[in-house]
């Protein structure tokens, strides 16, 4: 009773719950498959108590993918004018594998929305920013002649899948390399500067 009351007192609180056990459930299960009766269950809450903060279901997982897909929006907004472009890109991917060590189900709500939605959602949640980010910091690198003659694009695409790749499949990796923990802070740093060591001599003119 003490937390339907804290639900009724403060709806914000309840919202954020929904949130977070939806991004459980559609990472796990994609949103055809997802029930709201499970992500009920997790927080509490009634199907009812969902729809009153989302319309329908397809509503609530735009909203979590808006909500996961946020902290790497902001990263479009990284002020690298006075960066140089090697600068500018090892911050940017450093900071990426950060938001991706944080919420580790980021690349997996975006590999399902590709194969069960072929991206409707995905196209509405502004991620064309970051890789809009991502693509001008690579041109003014090729610009300048400090990064090779890439394809901005198909590099910009490329290096997010070096950074993700890791989160998607980590659930197969622990297979490989049973005495791994391969979420724990050492095997991520490891992970992160791998990662960026690769991108960094990938892009760099020789």
């Amino acid at each position: 009773m003490k937390g339907n009351r804290r639900r009724a007192r403060d709806p914000e609180i309840t919202r954020t719950e929904i949130l977070r056990a939806a991004e459980q459930e559609f990472a796990r299960y994609g949103l055809a498959a997802t029930r709201t009766e499970a992500i009920a269950a997790q927080t509490g809450a009634t199907k009812s108590m969902i729809f009153y903060h989302f319309k329908s279901k397809e509503d609530l997982y735009q909203a979590v993918l808006v909500r996961a897909a946020s902290e790497l929006i902001k990263l479009s907004q990284m002020k690298t004018e006075s960066y140089s472009p090697e600068q500018a890109l090892q911050q940017l991917v450093e900071k990426l594998l950060k938001c991706l060590a944080i919420n580790p189900n980021l690349p997996n709500l975006f590999h399902l929305e590709a194969i069960q939605n072929k991206g409707k959602y995905y196209e509405k949640i502004g991620m064309s920013m970051f890789f809009d980010k991502l693509i001008s910091i690579l041109q003014k690198g090729i610009a300048e002649g400090v990064f090779r003659p890439l394809e901005p694009r198909q590099t910009a695409v490329n290096i997010v899948g070096v950074c993700a790749f890791y989160f998607v499949v980590n659930e197969n990796l622990k297979y490989l390399w049973a005495d791994q923990q391969m979420f724990s802070q050492e095997r991520l740093d490891s992970h992160t500067q791998e990662a960026m060591n690769l991108v960094m001599a990938g892009v760099k003119k020789m």
